[in-house]
């Protein structure tokens, strides 16, 4: 089994960033991943007091499909986050300042419309990811279950219309459900594989268009009897994964 590709989601919602490595630690997310959200006026978020909040309560493709045509890119060097999307002047912003943080969400608010609820807050708490899990970790698609949806479907589909960390190939179809409770070693890091990523409407949404083109979720319980693609896992060994790493699964 291998590491086909890497991505990282800065902001919850928002663009897949492609990594070539990551070094992950023990009991996180990948670095940057989901650090930052927009969240809804009527989140009940406090950043002071950060604690999960299902991804209904932030901006995301479950609820806004538009937001699939925010093209976003994050430094973290700098902390800048730029941003672009038809029919808006672009901003580059910083993210890790409350000036910037409410620059961004006025802009980010501003495009969204009618979709905002009350006064949309750009949020981002020291030590929290805004995961869809209570757990910190990783996500991972094995390609060849997400090649059979294809063949069922007859239809080609954008791999991060599933937004995972780590996409890779080598194990047969849905094989991968098989590892729940068991630890699999990917690049340097061991993880720990807790459940099945169980698909929402989110996937519902072409990226390219922002729109509803299939119910993908509805699909797959057509024709699988399930709406689970992909796996979660929680980083139980720090090290560094890279595109091309080995993945194997532990006695």
């Amino acid at each position: 089994m291998r590491i086909e590709q890497l991505y990282r989601y800065p902001v919850k919602g928002l663009t897949a960033e492609a990594l070539e490595e990551v070094v992950v630690e023990e009991g996180q997310t990948l670095p940057h991943d989901r650090r930052f959200a927009l969240a809804q006026g009527d989140s009940g978020f406090d950043p002071e007091a950060p604690r999960f909040r299902p991804k209904q309560n932030f901006a995301c493709l479950m609820a806004n499909a538009k937001v699939a045509l925010v093209q976003a890119g994050f430094d973290p060097r700098s902390g800048i986050l730029a941003l672009a999307a038809p029919g808006r002047a672009p901003l580059a912003a910083q993210a890790t300042t409350p000036e910037g943080r409410a620059e961004i969400a006025v802009w980010l608010s501003e495009f969204l419309a009618d979709e905002a609820r009350g006064t949309m807050t750009f949020v981002e708490a020291p030590g929290h990811a805004f995961t869809d899990q209570v757990k910190k970790g990783v996500s991972l698609i094995n390609m060849a279950s997400l090649h059979a949806l294809e063949a069922a479907i007859g239809r080609k589909l954008d791999p991060l219309r599933f937004r995972a960390n780590i996409y890779f190939t080598g194990l047969p179809a849905w094989a991968e459900f098989d590892w729940i409770g068991s630890r699999i070693q990917a690049g340097g890091a061991t993880l720990e594989v807790f459940k099945r990523t169980i698909r929402c409407p989110a996937t519902q949404v072409d990226l390219a268009t922002g729109t509803r083109d299939l119910d993908i979720p509805a699909l797959m319980r057509q024709h699988f009897g399930h709406a689970d693609l992909g796996v979660h896992a929680t980083v139980v060994e720090s090290g560094r994964i890279a595109r091309g790493d080995a993945i194997e699964r532990l006695p």
